[in-house]
C-alpha cells in the first residue's frame, strides 16, 4: 500500500492495512477520520502504537502553504501543497444560516476561459479522490465549532473532466463524512459526456453550468469548450440530468461589462434558461491580472437582473466573498506553482 495517502484508501483497503486488528478497530480509526474530523494522533480510543502506524503508513495529502482570512472575517483561503510541488487552493466561507467549502478538482485548468485566473494559468494534472476528500476535512477541522454543511466544487479545475475522482469523492463526502447530496454542487463549464454520467449517479446532486454567454458565437469566445460542446448539445444534456436526478440546475453568468450584459444578451439567456426552468445566477465579474474587461456596474447588474425577472426567469445575484484575498469565483490561482513540463497553456 506504499503510495497511498490517508483519505484515498477505501475502507475494504483500510481493513487490509490493519489486518490482525479486530474488526471493530478498523470502524473506530474510520469514524475517527471521517465522522469525528481527527488526525490519527488525536484518535484516543485506539492504541499510541496504532495511532503513530497509521501516521506513517497514510501520510496527509496536503501541505498548509499559506492560509488568508478576508478583512470580515468570513472566508478563508488556503493554499496546499501537493506532494509533487504542485498546489491547490480551498476557501471556506461562513454565512449566517450556514458554512461553504468550495474545493478544487484539478491543479489548474485546461478548458482556458480567459476571463479565469486558473484558466489563464493552465492545467497541471488531476486531483485525486484523497486530495479532493482532504480539503473537506481539513477546512471542517478549521471550522470547529461550526460545522460544514455545504460543498461547491467551484475551485480549481473542472470537476467534470475529473470525473472517476470526484464521483468517488462525493460518494466519500455523503457516506462518511455525512454531508447531504442535496448540500453539495458541482459546477462545469459544459462537459458533456460529464453532464450524462453525473445523471446516472441517480445521486441529489446538484449542478451548475457556467454559461456566460447564449449564443454559440459569443460563448466560443468566451468558454472555448462550446466550441466542442455547443448550447444546443448542452441543453439536451441538462434536460436529461434534471429528468433523472429531479433537480433544478443552475445556470451560472459571471457579468462582463460591454460583453455580455445587454439586454440582447439578457434576452438571449431567459430564451436558454426557460425552457430547461433553470435557475440563473448572475456573479459580477471579480478582478483578474490577465483579463482586460471589468465587470458591469451594479446599476447595470440589477437592471440585468430585472430584465430577466421580466421575462419570467429565476435569478439571483451572487454575493462575492473573499474578493480581498483573491478567494472569490475566478479569482483562485494557487500563484506559486511550479513549472510542470505537462501544463497545458490556453492557445
Amino acid at each position: 500500500m506504499s503510495g497511498q495517502t490517508r483519505y484515498d484508501i477505501s475502507r475494504e483497503m483500510f481493513a487490509e492495512l490493519l489486518e490482525g486488528e479486530p474488526r471493530y478497530r478498523v470502524e473506530q480509526v474510520w469514524k475517527g477520520l471521517y465522522t469525528d474530523l481527527r488526525d490519527p494522533a488525536d484518535i484516543t480510543n485506539i492504541s499510541k502504537r496504532l495511532r503513530s502506524t497509521i501516521d506513517e503508513l497514510l501520510p496527509p495529502s496536503l501541505t498548509l502553504v499559506r492560509e488568508s482570512v478576508s478583512a470580515d472575517r468570513g472566508t478563508t483561503k488556503f493554499l496546499w501543497q501537493l506532494h509533487d510541488g504542485h498546489l491547490v487552493e480551498t476557501v471556506l466561507m461562513h454565512y449566517r444560516t450556514r458554512t461553504t467549502v468550495c474545493i478544487s478538482s484539478q491543479a489548474g485548468c485546461a478548458m482556458g476561459c480567459g476571463f479565469c485566473a486558473t484558466g489563464q494559468a493552465g492545467f497541471d494534472r488531476q486531483l485525486t479522490v484523497g486530495e479532493i476528500v482532504e480539503q473537506v476535512i481539513r477546512a471542517a477541522q478549521r471550522s470547529a465549532p461550526r460545522r460544514v454543511d455545504n460543498i461547491v466544487f467551484m475551485g480549481m479545475g473542472e470537476p467534470l473532466a475529473n470525473v472517476d475522482p470526484v464521483f468517488g469523492a462525493l460518494h466519500r463526502i455523503h457516506d462518511d463524512i455525512g454531508i447531504g447530496a442535496r448540500h453539495m454542487t458541482v459546477s462545469t463549464v459544459g462537459i458533456v459526456p460529464g453532464i450524462r454520467r453525473f445523471a446516472e449517479l441517480r445521486m441529489q446532486v446538484g449542478l451548475a453550468v457556467s454559461l456566460h454567454a447564449a449564443t454559440d458565437t459569443k460563448r466560443n469566445k468566451l468558454v472555448p469548450i462550446n466550441k466542442t460542446y455547443p448550447l444546443d448539445e448542452l441543453a439536451r444534456a441538462c434536460h436529461d440530468y434534471t429528468r433523472a436526478s429531479n433537480r433544478r440546475i443552475s445556470l451560472e453568468w459571471a457579468m462582463i461589462s460591454g460583453t455580455n450584459d445587454t439586454p440582447k444578451d439578457a434576452e438571449e439567456l431567459a430564451a436558454y434558461a426557460i425552457p430547461l426552468r433553470a435557475h440563473v445566477n448572475l456573479i459580477p465579474l471579480n478582478p483578474t491580472p490577465g483579463w482586460p474587461t471589468v465587470g458591469s456596474a451594479p446599476s447595470i447588474v440589477d437592471a440585468f437582473r430585472s430584465d430577466l425577472e421580466s421575462r419570467g426567469v429565476n435569478v439571483t445575484v451572487r454575493q462575492n466573498r473573499g474578493t480581498d484575498i483573491d478567494a472569490a469565483c475566478g479569482q483562485l490561482k494557487a500563484d506559486q506553482l511550479i513549472a510542470s513540463p505537462n501544463r497545458r497553456k490556453r492557445s
